[in-house]
């Protein structure tokens, strides 16, 4: 169980396979091994290492505070990155990982060679605000939703109309949320990091390859939000996926894994070689 202290607190995170590192960064209140079931087999299989973290805030790293920043989780990721001597490396941010992705290109460009930003933001809109605040209040409230209450809203929140229409993957798949319900309070520190100013402007500033996911039916980061993110960054490539809500990249993984590894093996701007890489099969369903 690697654990470093990187940047004032102990970080976890874990190595997957040899080759080119991609680093790899999860949303609110996710652990690392988020990313085991679909996305470090697929891209174990194209030749890569792939290293997943557990956030501060998130077991076993650093318990969060309120006080810590988006500038803080991406010296995280700077700071991981430079002690795994990896740089310049690909990196892959999903939703809250993808802003903290989009800050460490800004604040530490050097750093990465190429980066896929999945179902991300460059501004809290009005609907984003008011979940933000809405899940600060139910923490802050000491209530916490019985775990099937909690599967049940998140099955609204981040599954697409084709799987809540699947009886049986849509039982599976409240099965899944039901064992990992994550208690808001435990991750306070993170609940409001989305709360963001409009960083779009900033993001002209960025000049590495980025491949910038959106998911059809999205709820929680809608596919508009996503697209501005492309439209912001100079030469970033956009690619919606079907058939799929926020958890895209677990609900679609045969989909998102073919977009990651066709643009993280492809030829860079300044010539540099591909991998050579075998595609990965069609994965399981959850």
């Amino acid at each position: 169980m690697p654990v470093h202290r990187i940047n004032g607190i102990q970080l976890h995170y874990e190595e997957h396979g040899t080759g080119d590192p991609v680093v790899m960064v999860t949303g609110t209140g996710a652990p690392g091994r988020m990313w085991r079931t679909h996305q470090v087999p697929a891209l174990k299989a194209a030749g890569f290492k792939v290293i997943t973290v557990d956030n501060r805030g998130i077991p076993p790293s650093d318990p969060g505070t309120e006080g810590f920043t988006l500038d803080d989780m991406a010296a995280d990721i700077a700071g991981l990155i430079e002690h795994l001597g990896a740089a310049p490396c690909r990196v892959v941010g999903f939703s809250l990982g993808g802003i903290i992705v989009q800050e460490l290109l800004l604040a530490r460009p050097e750093l990465v060679r190429a980066a896929v930003l999945m179902a991300t933001s460059g501004r809290a809109d009005t609907f984003a605000t008011a979940q933000a605040i809405a899940e600060m209040d139910l923490a802050d409230s000491g209530v916490k939703l019985p775990p099937r209450y909690a599967a049940y809203v998140n099955a609204l929140q981040s599954l697409s109309p084709q799987t809540l229409g699947d009886e049986q993957r849509l039982r599976d798949w409240l099965d899944i949320f039901e064992l990992s319900a994550v208690d808001l309070a435990s991750v306070r520190g993170q609940l409001g990091l989305q709360l963001i100013p409009n960083r779009l402007p900033a993001y002209a500033a960025i000049r590495c390859p980025c491949l910038v996911l959106s998911f059809q039916h999205d709820l929680i980061v809608r596919p508009q939000l996503t697209r501005e993110v492309a439209d912001a960054i100079p030469g970033a490539r956009h690619t919606e996926i079907p058939g799929c809500g926020h958890y895209g990249y677990l609900e679609k993984p045969a989909a998102v894994n073919a977009a990651l590894i066709d643009f993280l093996t492809a030829p860079l701007a300044d010539g540099t070689p591909a991998r050579p890489h075998e595609r990965a099969g069609a994965e399981s369903r959850p």
